[in-house]
């Protein structure tokens, strides 16, 4: 039995170790109400050549977004990833190390961890960053919980341009934490609301840039009406590359910069796993949730890299950890940096122009087609098209996958009538014009 290792006789040893008469006195505590007496309804066992083939057949009906015409984003996006990222994390040190306790035997993940947090930090245009959480939606909340021990404030306004996903997270997360979230509604155009909602009981204030409709903003205002308040900001970015080329968090004034990290180095992969990024100011370390890698020396004055802060309660008291569900993606957090290692400042900033490019010979090819919403974009716009789910369903015959409805996103919304585009430096002007044409037909212009 390759997943059942244990016959009769060990599981008679282990029950005669702990002074169990047999398998049910395990459960004596659980009421007979409780338990199950008959199997799940589950598939019998089969064989390793039946279960790829099954799995295999359930794959390939997914269709992989290199496959054709593809503008799929909100939230996950398709850059070129290079071969020599797979390459460098599929190493054995690499793929199956974990998490870095002893550090004298951990020095390479350390100081990869260490070089990440170097490169968060610069992205942001922030003091200090984490050695990875999650994913953006999950570092999302954690920021919303690290500025309520901060400021010791329990309301957080989030703007209606916050991926609605990352919202849904934060304010399941923060109704276990006794927090009040007031969501702002669902606006294309959503940071102009958010000042005259901010007041002397606001803990925080999360605005996105550029925001789920792809609208890209300056939040310097914003900023400075929280700390008014005594607020802090917190940035939320779900496209890494952006940080190519607009201007940082930091320098929009951000107290904390959240970001999901996927675009750069880590491929869709049926969605996950992904890696989160998380920094702030200095002065707020303390309250930072996760680890922190530091550099230092050792007796023999060499250097060395050791964890600075683990404020999780796997490293101290339950009651006294910034987080109890947080944790790092090693694996995802390597492949990032490994990418932007390859890439470079120079290298980042011409793929991040490549997709601003892409972004504008799509609006170009979209001008009398249909309604382009977002004002002001990096590569991801929102259009009006009715019915944009069913648009969607229509062209996926033509073998176009014409992004994602927003209904999709947030049903509640009523905003059946609004489709999201993103674009890269993978999309071709052939794929663009593909879609124009298909949307013009589709809508009968």
């Amino acid at each position: 039995m390759r997943y059942l290792p244990l016959t009769p006789d060990d599981r008679a040893q282990m029950l005669g170790v702990i002074g169990a008469a047999d398998i049910d006195a395990l459960f004596a505590d659980v009421p007979a109400a409780a338990r199950k007496r008959e199997l799940f309804d589950l598939p019998k066992r089969a064989g390793e050549l039946e279960v790829e083939r099954e799995l295999g057949a359930l794959a390939a009906r997914n269709r992989p977004a290199g496959d054709g015409t593809f503008f799929c984003g909100a939230g996950a996006y398709r850059h070129h990833v290079p071969a020599s990222v797979d390459h460098i994390i599929q190493r054995s040190e690499f793929l199956t190390s974990y998490t870095p306790y002893q550090p004298e035997i951990a020095q390479g993940t350390l100081q990869v961890l260490f070089e990440f947090q170097t490169q968060v930090a610069a992205l942001t245009g922030m003091d200090v960053a984490n050695a990875s959480m999650y994913d953006g939606s999950t570092a999302c909340a954690e920021a919303v919980m690290m500025a309520k021990r901060v400021t010791r404030r329990e309301k957080a306004i989030l703007s209606g341009g916050v991926h609605p996903h990352y919202a849904a997270v934060t304010q399941t997360i923060a109704h276990a934490e006794g927090m009040t979230i007031v969501r702002q509604a669902a606006a294309i155009d959503a940071e102009a609301a958010v000042i005259d909602a901010i007041d002397s009981t606001v803990a925080c204030v999360v605005v996105q840039t550029p925001n789920v409709f792809g609208v890209v903003t300056d939040v310097t205002k914003i900023a400075e009406a929280a700390h008014a308040a005594g607020a802090l900001l917190i940035v939320v970015t779900t496209e890494a590359v952006s940080f190519g080329l607009l201007k940082s968090p930091g320098e929009m004034g951000a107290d904390i910069a959240v970001a999901e990290g996927q675009s750069i180095g880590v491929g869709l992969n049926y969605g996950g796993p992904y890696v989160g990024l998380f920094a702030c100011r200095e002065k707020l370390v303390r309250q930072m949730p996760g680890r922190l890698c530091g550099e230092t020396l050792d007796a023999q004055g060499r250097r060395g890299y050791v964890l600075t802060l683990s404020t999780r309660e796997q490293h101290i008291r339950r009651e006294k950890a910034t987080s109890n569900i947080c944790t790092n993606s090693g694996l995802c957090a390597l492949a990032f940096t490994i990418h932007l290692s390859l890439l470079g400042e120079v290298g980042l900033r011409q793929m991040a122009a490549l997709s601003h490019s892409r972004a504008r010979e799509l609006v170009g090819a979209l001008n009398g087609v249909c309604e382009v919403l977002t004002p002001r974009y990096f590569n991801e716009i929102a259009v009006r098209v009715p019915n944009a789910s069913a648009a969607v369903e229509a062209l996926l015959a033509d073998g176009i996958v014409a992004g994602v409805p927003y209904s999709r996103l947030a049903p509640e919304a009523g905003l059946d009538d609004v489709l999201l585009l993103a674009v890269t430096e993978t999309t071709t002007s052939a794929d663009i014009a593909a879609l124009s044409a298909a949307l013009k037909g589709r809508l009968g212009r």
